[in-house]
């Protein structure tokens, strides 16, 4: 999947608080995967699976896997 940075960012700043504890706990990963997902740049355990290429609107992110992505859209629909 391919998504602007911005957009990426956009989401997860619409996220409640404690949600990417809440996503690194339900996919089972480590809460800096979470945040690197979204652009952040902390030492994480496992890779992201994010490829950043800079462009307009912050660029573009390729996603290798949504699973991220897909429980955040999740919560968002719970509100």
């Amino acid at each position: 999947m391919i998504i602007t940075f911005n957009e990426l960012r956009r989401i997860k700043d619409k996220l409640p608080s404690g949600s990417s504890q809440r996503i690194a706990d339900e996919l089972g990963i480590d809460i800096e995967t979470v945040r690197n997902y979204f652009g952040g740049q902390h030492a994480a355990k496992e890779g992201v699976g994010v490829h950043f290429e800079q462009g307009p609107d912050g660029g573009v992110v390729t996603l290798d896997d949504t699973a991220i992505l897909d429980a955040a859209m999740r919560i968002l629909n719970e509100k």
